[in-house]
């Protein structure tokens, strides 16, 4: 799986290496995205519901999110 580490990103920086990074994975493959800004949080669930990806986003700690996003091409 792979990892994007956008901590201390802001928007739309995270958006933009998700699309990347999707972009190059194979079908079925995950990769997760960890954040520390809740704004990120509705961009991203933005960006894979009009991209018809799944995902799943979990506050891991206090102001800390990891969003598994599941590529289906």
């Amino acid at each position: 799986m792979v990892k994007i580490d956008c901590l201390g990103d802001m928007c739309p920086v995270p958006v933009l290496r998700l699309k990347n990074v999707i972009d190059s994975i194979k079908n079925g493959e995950e990769c997760m995205l960890v954040t520390d800004h809740s704004c990120t949080i509705s961009n991203i669930k933005s960006f894979c519901n009009a991209n018809n990806l799944q995902y799943d986003a979990e506050e891991v700690i206090n102001g800390v999110w990891e969003v598994t996003i599941s590529a289906n091409k």
